[in-house]
């Protein structure tokens, strides 16, 4: 556990949900936390309910992260030592069908980011990536010194995020008095184990987890498994490394504080943020019957196009670098995440 005792962090998206459970760690471990979110895909309820569980005050600022000028103020204001940049855009699906708008948000906010940071002289930033940016060639365990070509990626969203890679080294190359982390994750799934917060999708969920949870709870009919026989896993379903959103929000503030140590002289890292073990979605959804006593009404449908057999982190990077590994298990996921939707049916929306 690290101390950022009287340091004060900037979260953008804060309010969302990788965003509101590293806030939660980070206040837990003495920074003061500044969220600005436009609550376009999250709710300045999650941000209450942290400041109700760590018992501390959290600015939450309504703000459009493309809105440079806004940015600058809220710099001026509370004046960070770092940012952590969770805005943007995230739904794969959406992003083939609206690529420009995923364009215009995610590289417009980190532009603007960019910018306020460079006029303010905030010069610490970590960037919320994804395990997307290695597409569809290279095979698992994925490492950080991989090759990432931007034709092999398979969606919009996956591209934005690696061009944001990319826009940040060069940031980080031209003011080589900068630090850059750049987070990829893999599968966040669970919620804080008080239930109090958690996954809250707006509309359809794109991902898994939380349509489990609401087709145990009855708001969903049915869960689609696509595909169950890919030859690459035991039982032909594909298998994805999922991490404890818990276990990704320590990442950030292991990240925040190797960064932040006396004397280490600023860089650009890239860290990947994952368990290194694969789950197929059968095994999850029999760890989540396990966990939970809740059957789990499912239907096998034809694999889906873009979708890759396999995919887990080598995270011995991390694990050695930053001090951090993942602690919590399969079955514990689904069990926070099962405690949070039965909380919460309808998310923050009372």
């Amino acid at each position: 556990m690290h101390n950022f005792e009287g340091q004060t962090v900037l979260l953008t998206g804060g309010a969302g949900y990788i965003g509101s459970h590293t806030a939660l760690v980070l206040a837990q471990w003495g920074a003061k936390v500044v969220v600005v979110d436009n609550f376009c895909n999250s709710a300045p309820e999650s941000i209450r309910r942290v400041e109700e569980i760590t018992q501390k005050t959290i600015p939450c600022l309504e703000l459009d992260v493309r809105d440079q000028a806004g940015l600058e103020e809220v710099m001026t204001e509370h004046k960070p030592v770092a940012v952590i940049h969770f805005a943007g855009l995230k739904a794969v699906g959406e992003s083939v069908e609206k690529p420009q708008l995923y364009f215009e948000v995610n590289f417009g906010s980190t532009s603007a980011l960019c910018g306020a940071m460079q006029n303010c002289g905030v010069k610490n930033l970590i960037f919320s990536s994804s395990a997307t940016v290695y597409g569809d060639l290279n095979q698992p365990p994925l490492t950080e010194t991989m090759s990432t070509p931007m034709d092999r990626v398979a969606n919009p969203y996956g591209l934005s995020k690696l061009v944001i890679e990319q826009m940040l080294k060069w940031q980080q190359r031209a003011n080589s008095d900068w630090s850059v982390t750049l987070l990829r994750y893999f599968n966040p799934v669970g919620a804080h184990p008080s239930g109090k917060i958690g996954e809250d999708p707006q509309g359809d969920p794109n991902n898994l987890m939380p349509r489990v949870t609401r087709v145990a709870l009855g708001i969903i009919d049915t869960l689609h498994v696509f595909g169950t026989d890919y030859p690459e896993t035991d039982d032909g379903s594909p298998s994805r490394d999922y991490i404890h959103v818990m276990d990704l929000a320590e990442g950030h503030a292991a990240a925040l504080a190797e960064m932040l140590k006396d004397g280490r002289p600023p860089a650009l890292k890239t860290y990947n943020l994952g368990s290194g073990k694969a789950t197929t979605v059968l095994e999850l959804l029999a760890a989540f019957e396990e966990a939970t006593g809740q059957k789990v009404k499912r239907e096998i449908h034809p694999r889906r196009e873009g979708d890759l057999p396999v995919s887990f982190a080598d995270p011995s990077l991390a694990n050695k670098e930053l001090n951090w590994k993942t602690q919590r298990s399969i079955v514990e996921m689904c069990r926070d995440a099962w405690n949070w939707q039965q909380q919460n049916p309808n998310g923050y929306r009372a």
